[in-house]
């Protein structure tokens, strides 16, 4: 027998098998179903849809609870501190949430943060890196800046979600605070409200330094 002649007639009979295999099932996907209707499979598509989307709707405003967010052991000094500020308890009984701050309400910008914390935030957790109140306390000023810093970039957005600069009533205000809240201010200046609210609803970490 001539060498390499039986491993070509091998490959040249399993060839044409696999082709056909391939071919049918690739008519397989393409056919219609003959136990269910084009109507029944459009139905299951659309309610398997909804369930899906109310599932991931579900998924994300449990992961934006009070519960939630604090339910870690490296929040548990961070919430006793917001407890004692003015967004947790006040005189109109308006409670601004974790999420209220840290969350944005739009869909896009709200599903790139939960993707940010997914790979950014989770990997600290898993690591240990401030599972410790000293550890948390050493990395600290890095977290909050790290937070003021995207505040800045987006005009604090999350603060825009309750707060609206055309709602104030600037002649209720001290002088101080109604020339800082003047539109020609932040036009001149380019100030944001995390500009000046820094620390407003957590301490100010060790070493920062007012501008």
């Amino acid at each position: 027998m001539i060498p390499g002649h039986w491993s070509t007639i091998t490959a040249a009979s399993r060839a044409p098998g696999k082709t056909r295999m391939s071919s049918k099932l690739f008519r397989l996907l393409l056919k219609p179903s003959t136990r269910y209707s084009l109507g029944a499979l459009l139905v299951a598509g659309f309610i398997g849809g909804i369930l899906f989307w109310g599932a991931l709707h579900w998924s994300v405003e449990l992961s934006n609870s009070e519960a939630f967010c604090t339910s870690c052991h490296e929040m548990s000094w961070v919430y006793e501190e917001y407890k004692e500020q003015a967004h947790y308890r006040n005189a109109s009984g308006v409670r601004a949430t974790c999420s209220d701050c840290h969350v944005p309400k739009e869909w896009g910008p709200k599903m790139k943060r939960k993707i940010q914390a997914t790979f950014k935030e989770l990997p600290r957790k898993l690591s240990g890196k401030i599972n410790t109140r000293e550890k948390f306390e050493a990395h600290r000023l890095e977290l909050a800046e790290s937070v003021w810093a995207t505040m800045k970039a987006n005009d604090s957005q999350e603060c825009r979600n309750c707060h609206s600069q055309e709602s104030m009533e600037l002649e209720s205000q001290d002088s101080s605070a109604r020339k800082k809240h003047s539109l020609e201010r932040r036009l001149e200046k380019g100030e944001t409200c995390i500009d000046c609210h820094k620390g407003i609803s957590h301490e100010l970490p060790e070493g920062y330094v007012e501008p």
